[in-house]
């Protein structure tokens, strides 16, 4: 009998045909649909494999009522919805795609944030649809500038490296701040001055996050934090939600003790707070941070990858918790 494969969303053509070549696949159509926990129960229950995206909650119980699974193949760099203790205790490999694929497009859209809310695009393109054009150069519509100002990196891995070579562009003198510091050479390469965290806040016209969600960095922006920053700086966050304290940047950002900020992660994903959707000086996009077509095609065909290698009797090549194995 042929393997069944579940996909929890579509996704590209080329790496649903490379599966429907060798297995029976089903998938929910609905791209704006994530399925329920019963649903997934459901369709995991009957299935070899599931095939999940970034808000798929793979729990104990989805797992627990699909004793036929082979592999959880997600299209993520972190498996953080699925509960990967209990698919490695029933000795389930869970698979990834390699986070130097999403470096450029995830820096991409992290400078879309900055300057959309600096130069506050997504206010104008709202009022420009409503009707109201504002006199060109009143002062209606004034923003911060970008050029020339000082960037400040959280976390300089392959992202936080693509953000900085961005910066260049724009003449900005970069800060940056990880615990694991470059060596000298790299840093002049990029043009990067390490500093600690709080000069990094203090000095910032913008900080842009690039850090990985770990028990450290929960809550690494919380009211403490935020308040060490400039008035009139920014914040964007492309990393991951739970690093800034939702709460406190409403707070924050209520008060007008920052200039803004421009957001594609949050910290209960998908519910977006009422309240931070309506701040006028916020730009939101909903975490799409690989939001490009050929590189979504590409993240798909790698967990089309991991998934025949499992089918086949392999080692998947991108094995999130590769100790089952032992």
């Amino acid at each position: 009998m042929r393997p069944r494969v579940f996909i929890t969303q579509p996704v590209a053509k080329s790496a649903t045909e490379r599966l429907r070549a060798v297995a029976d696949v089903t998938w929910n159509p609905d791209p704006l649909h994530i399925c329920t926990k019963d649903e997934l129960i459901a369709a995991a229950g009957r299935s070899d494999v599931l095939f999940c995206l970034l808000h798929d909650r793979v729990d104990r119980d989805t797992i627990a009522a699909s004793p036929g699974l082979k592999v959880i193949a997600t299209m993520t760099v972190t498996p953080a919805d699925v509960d990967v203790a209990e698919a490695t205790r029933r000795r389930l490999p869970v698979t990834v795609v390699p986070g130097a694929l999403l470096d450029d497009a995830t820096a991409d859209l992290a400078w879309a944030l900055l300057l959309a809310v600096a130069r506050r695009v997504a206010e104008g393109d709202r009022l420009v649809r409503a009707g109201t054009v504002p006199g060109s150069q009143s002062c209606y519509l004034e923003g911060g500038g970008v050029s020339g100002k000082v960037l400040g990196i959280v976390g300089m891995g392959g992202v936080g490296r693509a953000a900085a070579r961005r910066a260049r562009g724009f003449a900005m003198r970069v800060l940056y701040y990880d615990p694991r510091r470059l060596a000298a050479q790299e840093e002049r390469e990029l043009g990067l001055t390490w500093v600690p965290f709080g000069q990094l806040l203090a000095e910032s016209d913008f900080v842009s996050i690039h850090a990985r969600l770990t028990p450290e960095s929960r809550h690494l922006f919380g009211s403490r934090e935020l308040a060490q920053m400039k008035p009139g700086a920014y914040l964007v966050n492309t990393a991951r939600g739970p690093i800034v304290d939702e709460r406190a940047l409403i707070e924050t950002l209520e008060a007008g003790r920052i200039a803004g900020a421009g957001l594609d992660v949050y910290e209960n994903e998908p519910h977006i707070p009422a309240a931070l959707a309506k701040l006028p000086n916020v730009v939101l996009s909903p975490h799409t941070g690989s939001a490009v077509r050929e590189l979504r095609e590409a993240m798909a065909n790698v967990a089309v990858d991991n998934i025949l290698a499992v089918l086949e009797g392999r080692r998947a090549p991108n094995c999130y918790n590769p100790e089952i194995y032992q």
